[in-house]
């Protein structure tokens, strides 16, 4: 997942702004200004236009960029393959059919779509540095990047749900959780990121960039982009944290919400084998929205001044790459069914081989 903003708050915001407007138009600003910062220079052997943007991801470890290049690939291979045995596993089994796997299909598939929009321009920018991306592909990226976050918030909060209803109203789980309601809720997650992602790329491109056009980081994001605009843009980055309160603290809470309400009805349970039973079915979702919120909010608690580019790039990485690569292995190693699916299916597949 992203952080939206990582926004100057109080004087210092007053200051970033005054120093955009009195810049120079062909000055480099002083975060550009570090010693081997841009090994690879924007449009370097004519590799771009001068209005391209040059992602410069990685740019203080040159010597580790093959390195880097073969450990992102494998991940993301491991990311792909991953998340697409959940959707072919989801899609066939007929034993994975409920809800929570409807969900899980959609999560594998949310995934898979994060990292087609995140790995192949870093492979790109490690394998060829100085490389252009046009505005309008920087711009698609932003988009996808940021509908993606928001849909992702939005189906975690869904699945939360649906473990709340099939825990805590079991004998009205059937009528509640229908297959119209899923598809519905499932619709609404992805179309949900369209709208305000649309907004906040079209602001963000609309304000004028100046002096060298090097991003500090492997993929367009909003804070990376806004260090590159030579206007006030405080108000764009009032809403931006108003709208990153919106998609991201208000389905955590809901989401803790449904959580509590579980452990309630768990505590009252009888049986321990049934609150065990009742437990293990959240433990693959609460992991996932852990590991979700966790590095997310790395960013977003820790204080402005303790940033650089290179940490965040590092942060960066655990929810572009990382996370999307451990849901599959956090479903599948903690799931029975998912591992009894695996095996069904495989079966089936060597069964029927000879005959064929």
């Amino acid at each position: 997942m992203i952080s939206w903003f990582q926004g100057s708050g109080g004087r210092h915001s007053h200051w970033v702004s005054a120093n955009r407007l009195l810049r120079p138009p062909g000055s480099m600003p002083a975060a550009w200004a570090l010693p081997g910062a841009l090994d690879a220079p924007p449009c370097a052997n004519q590799s771009c236009t001068p209005r391209d943007l040059v992602l410069l991801g990685f740019a203080h470890v040159p010597t580790l960029r093959p390195l880097l290049a073969a450990l992102f690939l494998a991940t993301f291979l491991l990311t792909l393959l991953g998340n697409a045995l959940i959707v072919l596993l989801t899609a066939l089994d007929p034993a994975l059919r409920s809800p929570m796997y409807f969900f899980l299909r959609h999560l594998a598939l949310l995934e898979i779509s994060f990292s087609l929009n995140i790995a192949p321009r870093l492979l790109v920018t490690l394998l060829r540095p100085g490389r252009g991306v046009s505005p309008t592909g920087c711009a698609l990226q932003l988009l996808f990047v940021l509908s993606c976050v928001t849909s992702e918030c939005f189906l975690l909060t869904a699945m939360a749900w649906d473990r709340y209803v099939a825990i805590c109203r079991p004998l009205r789980y059937g009528a509640i959780m229908t297959p119209r309601l899923c598809h519905l809720l499932a619709a609404t997650c992805w179309l949900a990121g369209v709208p305000v992602s649309l907004v906040f790329t079209v602001w963000l491109f609309s304000f004028p960039f100046c002096g060298p056009r090097g991003i500090r980081h492997f993929f367009c994001d909003i804070a990376p982009l806004l260090s590159l605009v030579c206007a006030d843009t405080r108000v764009f980055e009032s809403n931006v944290l108003a709208a990153t309160v919106l998609v991201i603290m208000v389905p955590f809470c809901l989401i803790a919400m449904s959580y509590i309400g579980v452990l309630v009805t768990v505590l009252r349970m009888p049986s321990a084998t049934g609150r065990h039973k009742a437990l293990s079915t959240c433990a693959s979702h609460l992991i996932v929205v852990v590991l979700f919120y966790g590095t997310t909010g790395v960013i977003h608690l820790r204080p402005k001044a303790s940033y650089s580019p290179e940490s965040k790039q590092v942060v960066s990485l655990s929810y572009t790459l990382v996370t999307p690569m451990l849901n599959p292995l956090i479903y599948s190693l903690r799931n029975k069914e998912v591992k009894a699916a695996l095996g069904r299916v495989c079966c089936h597949r060597q069964e029927s081989g000879p005959h064929e």
